[in-house]
């Protein structure tokens, strides 16, 4: 069972609505276009119920199988946001608004799965039904958990949820996937550090933050080093630090951190948040300081259900080969918003080959429109394998 011939005939077309995408991108929840086109063409599909507003600016459209006896429903997500990054990729359907662009194949996702609705509208070869979800502000704004507190579960009747995405450096037709935990929590911090500023050529005379600062960041990797069984996986990456002078001769009153945590497991993200708390606190109070620790929990691991993932990866196999897919990937430290959804139902997330093109983020980056036929595929088999008519 190949590549559905039908997503062959259709490639131009959802190429076309794919660079269209490309080329108005826009963030977060301010998807109002984006999410406009989507519903606009569900209709037009003759998608038998297409719901606006879900999760504030989400959609969700829900195509009715041969025979719904079953009351199976199945979830297939797209994020629909783009990146507040400046486009330099030189396509020709570059972004046309400064300043914004589609750098993670977001576009791409909403397309694949336009095409999959489409398909699915056209055949209904399947029983029970399917749920479209089209899901604003994965980047940074968690309008995933936004969708699932908006009820849309409970709403729709959704019993399992897949989600997709691209990645680059993976040949085209390639997928990978792993049960539990595939990529990681994301957390970030914010410390201040209060010393007693003064003249740089007399520090005796205060109490320097930049030094009490540089010990806490140094300190801190010594949480993953020496706190954390080596055998799990977590990052602490202090990335801003900043005082509050631009003087060559004046010692600061304060010195302000921030930084990112990442961790694949619960039991280890509240560890490290512990330890922190303990070395802010106690290497500036050696050094007769202060430090305030600001500890701001952000998406949660995406978790992998077994049995969904084991269905998901034969599926993987009978589009693109058994060859061609990696059922055991290592996780990925990077975090996604569709673990709001794998907490609120049992799901797999995998990920589909965008071939030798710039990394993810990099204002270069353009979704491979070659790895269409083979997401829409995908998502198309995975409903008639998971509910046969």
């Amino acid at each position: 069972m190949p590549l559905v011939n039908r997503f062959a005939d259709l490639l131009p077309e959802i190429t076309e609505w794919r660079r269209d995408l490309h080329q108005n991108p826009e963030l977060l929840f301010d998807v109002q276009r984006t999410a406009g086109v989507v519903a606009d063409k569900l209709r037009e599909f003759g998608v038998d119920e297409v719901v606006e507003g879900i999760g504030r600016t989400g959609v969700v459209g829900i195509i009715n199988g041969k025979d719904n006896s079953s009351g199976n429903v199945i979830g297939l997500r797209a994020d629909m946001d783009a990146l507040p990054i400046h486009e330099a990729s030189g396509v020709p359907h570059a972004s046309t608004t400064d300043g914004k662009m589609h750098a993670c194949g977001h576009d791409g996702h909403t397309a694949m799965l336009l095409g999959a609705a489409k398909y699915l509208s056209e055949t209904r070869n399947f029983s029970g039904k399917v749920a479209v979800i089209f899901q604003p502000a994965e980047e940074g704004g968690g309008g995933g958990n936004e969708m699932v507190q908006d009820g849309m579960m409970d709403r729709f009747g959704i019993k399992e949820v897949y989600g997709m995405h691209n990645w680059p450096g993976m040949e085209i037709g390639k997928f990978a996937i792993r049960p539990g935990s595939i990529m990681a929590a994301a957390d970030q911090f914010d410390i201040v550090v209060t010393g007693k500023g003064g003249h740089a050529a007399a520090p005796h005379r205060g109490i320097d933050p930049t030094v009490i600062a540089s010990q806490i960041t140094l300190a801190l990797q010594s949480i993953v080093s020496r706190n954390i069984d080596p055998l799990e996986n977590a990052v602490i990456s202090v990335t801003s630090f900043n005082t509050d002078t631009i003087s060559y001769n004046v010692i600061p009153q304060t010195v302000s951190i921030k930084g990112t945590v990442r961790t694949l497991s619960s039991e280890v993200r509240d560890q490290i948040k512990e330890r922190m708390e303990t070395v802010v606190e106690h290497t500036a109070k050696s050094m007769d300081a202060t430090a305030e620790l600001e500890y701001h929990y952000g998406y949660p691991v995406t978790v992998n259900s077994d049995k969904q993932t084991a269905f998901a990866a034969g599926i993987a196999e009978k589009v693109s080969g058994p060859d061609n897919v990696d059922a055991d990937i290592a996780p990925v430290m990077g975090a996604e918003d569709f673990s709001y959804m794998l907490e609120a139902r049992p799901g797999a997330f995998i990920f589909m080959g965008n071939g030798d093109t710039a990394l993810l983020h990099h204002p270069e980056y353009d979704f491979n429109d070659e790895a269409i036929p083979h997401g829409c595929s995908y998502w198309v088999q995975l409903v008639e394998q998971a509910m046969p008519a």
